[in-house]
């Protein structure tokens, strides 16, 4: 192999093996774990549930955006931890990244729990 094309190959290695090491290719919306929780609480006679946010990507991940359904509630959720953006979903934390082993944690109180299925998010290594 001539040296010109051994370079280039090293190249494209180190390339790859950056993206990799960054973690860019290790995140998936999996890593993005959403739990509800009764809190055991009523308000206005409506269950009240917690819900808790993490990821477990080694990278911090923002825009995670959650299906919601417009989220109802009868008591005011904390719009700096969900907001409403649309009639089907929801954006955690104004959209700031989520580093690994950290939480974002809300409260909501309705007729039943509502499913949180993670719709985005944006691994930022």
């Amino acid at each position: 192999m001539d040296v010109k094309a051994t370079v280039l190959s090293l190249f494209f290695l180190a390339a790859l093996l950056y993206h990799v090491h960054r973690g860019e290719a290790a995140c998936a919306l999996s890593d993005i774990h959403v739990s509800v929780q009764r809190t055991g609480k009523l308000v206005e006679g409506q269950a009240e549930y917690q819900v808790t946010v993490d990821n477990a990507c080694s990278c911090p991940q923002s825009g995670v955006t959650v299906r919601c359904l417009g989220l109802s509630t009868v008591e005011p959720v904390d719009k700096s931890k969900i907001s409403v953006i649309d009639g089907q979903n929801c954006l955690v934390a104004g959209g700031a990244a989520i580093a690994r082993g950290a939480t974002v944690s809300f409260t909501y109180a309705w007729k039943t729990p509502q499913d949180f299925a993670v719709v985005s998010a944006k691994p930022q290594c």
